[in-house]
């Protein structure tokens, strides 16, 4: 059982650090398999023959071997990234245990070991009665109460009034009502950081026994149909033991990698493996295009700006600070897709997925996980005992341009994707139900808001920044309670300029009339936008919460209160 003083010298960091480490065998390693294949190559160019053979057999074994090991490093480094979060999360309620300590006179010892501080009354002069007559107290001096570094012992009261006082269940400052309800934080804080430590041990021990026995195993044939439910997909997983489930992520990464009812841990690493193996290709055609001579500059270009978009997701995916990256989908064809998560989904209790806008695609995935990254860090800052993951859900064909964007089209054909990843997480998330909140920006709005009309979301909540309209006009045609249901948009924001396009044909038309100037007297402002009626306004039936003047794109500002709307939403605050 981890103790008050492990817990607290415990450093989250190094841990998370130790995970990096192990991340980054992946590099050596991929270039040994490399090495290991243009060896193979030049072999069969000039060695023929039984011995040519069996060598080359001999070549691609070890290769295979090493292969065998990439999952296993990402493995380790998520058990470990995993174990740090929620020790982060221990830590921050075990120092939430020690304020309540401070703010009702309960004394804690290097131990955790508590005791009851009564106040002092320091005479007449101080303003303070003497305790039991309803006077306010005054902090306890004393050397029992003063604190030392490392544990932290209680201060002892601190006063009554906001933040101060009382045990909060009836019992005085100093009462056995006030140091019961310190105990049960503590307890609540050790237990969440002792859960941690031994599921991160089980784990990294059932990874070193399959270093002696095997990483991988081929699994029974049969795998769930394509129209397969998430939640049918997570039981034929459940089914399977962890070295099958390795050889699935290694040998079928294109089928596991995308597939909803996987766990996101599972996920990320075939999609990582299938990263790497998309930049192998495309360098690959590079140089054949480089030696051919054929297609030209263009066709270079274009595999130039290929690589460059999954380097910078590569780039983000390798960052070492931050929570941890999941690569939970990628298609790099066309603009590119993408879903990344900050955080595990699948273990955190609020989880946010946020779908962009127009012109988002492969190459803004790092300025768009930014985005999500800033919610997730005031959520933080406003639940540092809580755990958030951050999703961004870039897996639809985002219009490029303004014609194609008046279109609800491409908004429509995401939704039965958006709606099978909402029902993915629920399926795959571990312990009680997370919150789930789904964010929409811009175009991004509308793609949220098509799938929650047409499909249903699983989520708890559903908020719009910068909303051009949503599909609906009423915000109970949504499928969850209107009390659910935010938007925001700023006071500059140009999407308020947006209306229908019939309106703006009609307006067209009207603007060759000499009455153009009188009849526009006459428009009526009914919050109509492009996409139905307008979300941030009150006859839509949902809720708002400010915005500072940011234009479209600010509205993730640190200085803007509608971050702190965001993230108060994802948090159910």
């Amino acid at each position: 059982m981890i103790g008050y003083a492990q817990l607290w010298a415990a450093s989250p960091g190094d841990w998370a650090a130790a995970g990096v480490a192990w991340r980054g065998l992946d590099a050596p390693v991929t270039r040994r398999r490399s090495g290991l294949a243009e060896r193979a190559t030049t072999l069969q160019a000039g060695w023929s023959g039984g011995a040519a053979t069996r060598a080359g057999g001999r070549l691609d074994g070890l290769r295979a071997e090493l292969g065998t090991i990439l999952p296993a490093l990402v493995e380790t480094d998520q058990v470990l990234a995993e174990f740090a979060g929620r020790l982060r999360v221990a830590k921050a309620r075990l120092a939430e245990a020690v304020a309540l300590a401070d703010r009702t006179g309960v004394a804690v010892d290097r131990h955790g070991g508590l005791r009851a501080v009564p106040p002092t009354w320091r005479g007449p002069e101080s303003g303070v009665l003497p305790a039991g007559m309803g006077a306010r107290p005054a902090p306890a001096g004393g050397a029992d109460a003063a604190h030392s570094p490392g544990p932290r012992a209680g201060a002892g009261a601190t006063g009554g009034g906001p933040g101060g006082g009382g045990a909060g269940n009836g019992g005085g400052v100093g009462s056995p009502a006030a140091v019961a309800q310190v105990a049960a934080a503590l307890r609540e804080a050790l237990a969440l950081a002792d859960g941690a430590d031994r599921e991160a041990a089980g784990r990294l021990a059932e990874l070193t026994g399959a270093a002696r026995t095997g990483w991988v195993e081929r699994p029974p044939p049969g795998r769930p149909a394509d129209d397969a439910t998430p939640a049918a997909v997570r039981a034929w997983w459940d089914g399977l033991t962890p070295a099958q489930r390795r050889w699935l992520v290694l040998h079928e990464p294109a089928r596991t990698g995308p597939r909803d009812g996987v766990p996101a841990a599972a996920r990320d690493q075939a999609n990582r493996l299938l990263l790497a193996g998309h930049r192998e290709a495309l360098l690959a055609e590079r140089r054949a295009l480089s030696a051919s001579g054929s297609g030209g500059r263009s066709g270079l270009r274009r595999i130039d700006r290929a690589l460059a978009a999954l380097d910078g997701l590569a780039g983000r995916l390798a960052a070492t600070t931050g929570p941890r990256p999941y690569l939970l989908g990628l298609d790099p064809r066309g603009d590119g897709r993408a879903i990344v998560a900050l955080g595990n989904p699948d273990r955190a209790r609020r989880v946010l997925t946020y779908v962009p806008g127009m012109t988002s695609d492969l190459a803004d995935v790092p300025g768009e996980l930014g985005r999500a990254a800033r919610v997730q860090d005031r959520c933080t800052a406003l639940a540092p005992g809580e755990e958030t993951a951050a999703v961004l859900w870039l897996d639809y064909d985002a219009p490029d341009f303004l014609p194609e964007a008046s279109s609800p089209a491409q908004a429509r054909d995401a939704g039965p994707d958006l709606h099978r990843f909402q029902e993915g997480l629920r399926a795959t998330h571990d312990g009680p139900p997370a919150r789930q909140t789904v964010l929409g920006h811009s175009y991004g709005s509308l793609a949220v808001g098509s799938a929650a009309r047409d499909h249903g979301l699983a989520a708890d909540a559903l908020a719009f920044v910068g909303s051009p309209g949503v599909g609906v006009d009423r915000a109970g045609a949504l499928g969850l309670p209107p009390g659910q249901v935010w938007s925001s948009t700023a006071g500059d924001d140009v999407i308020r300029l947006v209306e229908p396009p019939r309106e703006l044909a009609g307006r067209a038309v009207l603007a060759t009339s000499p009455l153009a100037s009188a009849a526009s007297l006459f428009r009526p402002d009914d919050h109509r936008l492009w996409f139905g009626h307008d979300p941030s306004d009150p006859g839509f039936g949902g809720r708002t919460f400010p915005s500072g003047r940011g234009g479209h794109t600010g509205y993730w500002e640190p200085d803007n209160p509608a971050l702190d709307g965001m993230a108060r939403i994802v948090l159910g605050r």
